[in-house]
C-alpha cells in the first residue's frame, strides 16, 4: 500500500496484500482467482491499475469514491 494512506484509512479499510515470486501470479491457480495481473491495485471490484506503479492520488480517490466520501480540499503550496 502507498505510504501514508494505509494510515490515513486503516479504521474503515481491509488492506490484502498477495506477495508471490513474479511466476507464482503467472501461473493458472492464480489466473482462476480472477484477479489482475500483478503489480496491480484493487479498491473494492475496481481495477486501479494493473501492470506498473500506482500514483497516491489516484489510488486516494478511488479509496474515496468507494466509501462515498467527499473530495479533499486542495493543498495549499
Amino acid at each position: 500500500m502507498i505510504p501514508g494512506l494505509g494510515g490515513k484509512y486503516k479504521s474503515v479499510v481491509e488492506i490484502e496484500t498477495i506477495s508471490k515470486p513474479r511466476q507464482g501470479f503467472r501461473d493458472i491457480e492464480y489466473m482462476k482467482l480472477g484477479l489482475p495481473m500483478a503489480p496491480a491495485v484493487m479498491v473494492g471490484d475496481e481495477i486501479i491499475v494493473q501492470g506498473c506503479e500506482a500514483a497516491e492520488e489516484k489510488v486516494e480517490e478511488a479509496i474515496r469514491r468507494q466509501l462515498n466520501l467527499a473530495e479533499p480540499l486542495p493543498k495549499k503550496l
